[in-house]
């Protein structure tokens, strides 16, 4: 089962992104996850109209597919779900809870598909069978004994709209909104950013903006590993004439060179396409002072074509009719000293003009962004940063221009439009009153952080779990894992078994779940869902495969029945009926958020999704002054803490071989490392710099004094091309050392991408 090594290989990778090295990584995990003939023809389907939507990343669904539309990462992600390898109560009868404790994320998770529901024995310290029943009267009973505002619902990315309506609904009725989801460990910084700035907190661009824009921007996001889907608009906007400039503190292969597994040409001919025109490597944080250079830039060149009578560099006409703040903005801009952007970026004063050069010629511009800038201190003002820039020249709410965050799981922006949220101005408070006929609460709920400070002082007294691998995914992961058993309830609707399931409260179900790719049969026959991918498309989804067990339920099915346990009988809320045929969930959803969902049901299939809508792709401004707003950020590093000797950023990184917390092997191709996850990678010259070698073994601890001492030991000294005092080391494994206080101003994401730690050799 394991695919460590006591001697794993570092050595640089020269391929291409795609190519056959993806066709050998997708060939590799099939035998492992012992995945038939029958499993492996669903490929075919995936992210097509009338197929199933990837339970992977949330990249948009095109109208006209290929013939293959799954990439690596998605082809890894069915194969390990359709896995034939079992976890049964008989599994647990051989381990104990404690020891399973000694294995490592990809072991836990390869020993295959939960069958049956489990409570947790404490006397033997090991999960048994339990009936169905017997869990959901239980966990009704439980929630019933409790104070409502002590139970926390939270929910994962990859849920179905259907289910995620329930969960929301069920949650606000019971009597709280303690709705946290994987929205706060990732793009919360973008929800409230976008909000502030253009009155959307989502992105405007569409898949059809890739076919009209002249330049992209990137920042902080990895392409070839966290959506390989883009790379296929990305060649072709390249192939005519696109330019891609990019600002990643890391050299990425999927935004250098492409090769199309689906062009035999390219693949015989082992042909590339160059992604990236320019590639600028900030430093981690150094984000804000990047683009503060190219607006200092755009303003100066306005400014003397102005004073000179030439062409307007600015789009004043859409800056006076459409924006707010605009002379504080340039005012500041104006008066930022280039010392402090040269120092901050890591950049040169030439390379940040090249690629404004490249902004101020271009007519469209996208900017393309990832966690590499939600997940700081100062996540929100990197998010109001690019805005701004895209306002300079009225880069929002036209063709082939605007923001476009790359959200991670499958359904985690849909998660929220349908009422996953913890704040009362994001719920449809007055219409679930209008039509449940109770009245929803309307004090803030509970986000991740607040969860998990609720976890460790024990005012937090129940927790269940709609998907995920929370105490792995959040920060302080040990602090956490040892205040687990604080709760009096714990339960985990899940496919597969993982390292949350293994710290329980003092009663614990865990339940296993139908995956989105197999047959869900109800009442009225086979059931779809929903979900809605980055760009605000929502896409139907059929699973066809027999599942993995014959004691599973779906997650509308699990959800409904501890609902109808848990709540008083609601003629409105008919949950039984619900779960027989999900459409009428549908309409529920349509009847609470009518403009979005307008016929639902008869739309679901559209090929490419229909669209929810934008406001601020039409330059309909929701914000407080009506108009978008400019934001003058408050520093020029997004890190929130100072540097110092000895002092390095510390970005958490994923792996070419893993999605989120699941990790399907230990071979991260596009980084040459392979056999172990147990890497730091360190500039050469800060290796030299620190007395280390090569390949030596070391130690990180987390400089901030809080009196909580954090450490990652272990770590192999790797040598990569990274700015000099930055340090790469995989996610989730270095989540240890970020302080659970070391998150987003504003939004409470985890500053994940630029941790103040020191070496211990």
């Amino acid at each position: 089962m394991k695919q460590r090594d006591d001697a794993p290989e570092i050595e640089p990778f020269k391929g291409p992104a795609g190519g056959w090295g993806s066709v050998r990584s997708l060939a590799e995990i099939l035998p492992r996850e012992r995945v038939g003939p029958t499993a492996v023809a669903q490929l075919a389907r995936q992210n097509k109209p009338e197929g199933f939507a990837c339970v992977s990343c949330a990249w948009a669904k095109p109208a006209k597919p290929l013939p293959f539309e799954f990439c690596e990462e998605g082809g890894k992600a069915t194969a390990w779900e359709l896995t034939s390898l079992r976890t049964t109560p008989e599994f647990f009868r051989e381990h104990t809870l404690t020891d399973l404790r000694g294995w490592t994320d990809y072991e836990l998770e390869q020993n295959g598909r939960l069958t049956h529901p489990l409570r947790y024995d404490a006397a033997t310290d090991k999960y048994v069978g339990c009936s169905w029943d017997e869990a959901f009267d239980s966990i009704a009973a439980e929630l019933k004994a409790i104070e409502p505002k002590a139970a926390v619902f939270y929910a994962s990315g990859r849920a179905s709209l259907e289910t995620s309506y329930m969960w929301a609904l069920m949650a606000r009725m019971y009597g709280n909104q303690n709705l946290p989801d994987s929205s706060n460990m990732c793009h919360e910084s973008t929800s409230v950013g976008l909000k502030a700035a253009i009155g959307e907190p989502v992105g405007t661009c569409r898949l059809e903006d890739f076919e009209h824009t002249d330049a992209i921007f990137f920042f902080g996001q990895n392409v070839g590993s966290n959506a390989p889907r883009m790379l296929h608009p990305l060649r072709d906007a390249r192939k005519r004439g696109c330019e891609i400039v990019v600002f990643n503190p890391l050299r990425e292969r999927g935004l250098e060179r492409f090769t199309d597994p689906q062009n035999p040409r390219e693949m015989l001919m082992r042909d590339e396409t160059r992604i990236a025109t320019q590639y600028h490597q900030v430093r981690a944080g150094g984000d804000i002072a990047a683009m503060t250079g190219m607006c200092k830039f755009l303003v100066e060149w306005d400014d003397a074509a102005k004073a000179s009578g030439g062409e307007a560099v600015l789009d004043w006409p859409f800056l006076d009719q459409h924006c707010h703040g605009v002379d504080t903005f340039l005012d500041a801009m104006r008066a930022a000293s280039w010392d402090d952007i040269v120092a901050e970026s890591g950049l040169d004063k030439w390379a940040i003009e090249q690629a404004a050069r490249v902004y101020a010629r271009a007519k469209a511009v996208m900017g393309i962004y990832g966690m590499g800038l939600t997940q700081h201190v100062k996540g929100v003002d990197n998010v109001r940063m690019i805005v701004n820039l895209l306002l300079l020249r009225g880069n929002i709410g036209k063709p082939g221009a605007g923001p476009s965050p790359v959200r991670g799981h499958s359904n985690v922006q849909g998660q929220r439009t349908v009422g996953i949220t913890e704040k009362t101005e994001l719920a449809p408070v007055e219409k679930l009153k209008e039509i449940y006929g109770f009245d929803p609460p309307t004090e803030k709920g509970l986000d991740t952080i607040e969860t998990c400070r609720g976890i460790i002082d024990g005012s937090v007294r129940a927790f269940l779990g709609l998907g995920g691998n929370f105490i792995r995914a959040v920060a302080d992961t040990g602090p956490i894992e040892a205040a687990w058993h604080k709760l009096r309830l714990s339960v985990q609707i899940a496919t597969k078994l993982n390292r949350n399931h293994l710290f329980t409260g003092e009663v614990t179900y865990l339940l296993p779940c139908l995956g989105r790719i197999e047959r869900d049969e109800q009442a009225s026959g086979p059931q779809s869902v929903t979900i809605e991918d980055s760009t605000s498309c929502i896409h139907g989804s059929i699973g066809r495969v027999d599942p993995a067990s014959e004691h599973l339920m779906s997650e509308p099915a699990i959800v409904g029945a501890i609902a109808e346990r848990l709540l008083p009988p609601n003629p409105a809320a008919p949950w039984s009926e619900w779960v027989g045929d999900y459409s009428k969930v549908r309409d529920a959803i349509e009847a609470t958020y009518p403009e979005k969902f307008k016929d639902f049901n008869a739309r679901m299939w559209t090929p490419g999704g229909f669209w929810k809508g934008n406001k601020a792709a039409e330059r309909v401004w929701q914000t407080e002054t009506g108009k978008a707003e400019f934001h003058v950020p408050e520093t020029l590093s997004a890190t929130g803490f100072d540097d110092a000797d000895g002092r390095f950023r510390l970005m958490t990184l994923r792996s070419n071989d893993q999605f989120n917390t699941t990790v399907y092997g230990y071979h991260d191709r596009f980084r040459g490392i392979k056999g172990t996850r147990d890497v730091l990678l360190m500039n050469q010259e800060d290796i030299r710099a620190n007395g280390l070698k090569e390949g030596q073994r070391v130690a990180l601890s987390t400089d901030v004094e809080d009196g909580i001492e954090r450490r990652l030991d272990g770590l192999l000294v790797t040598p990569y091309d990274i700015p000099r005092g930055c340090l790469g080391a995989y996610y989730p494994e270095a989540n240890v050392l970020i302080p659970l206080e070391h998150h987003a101003d504003e939004s409470h994401v985890l500053a994940a991408k630029s941790v103040p730690v020191r070496i211990v050799a």
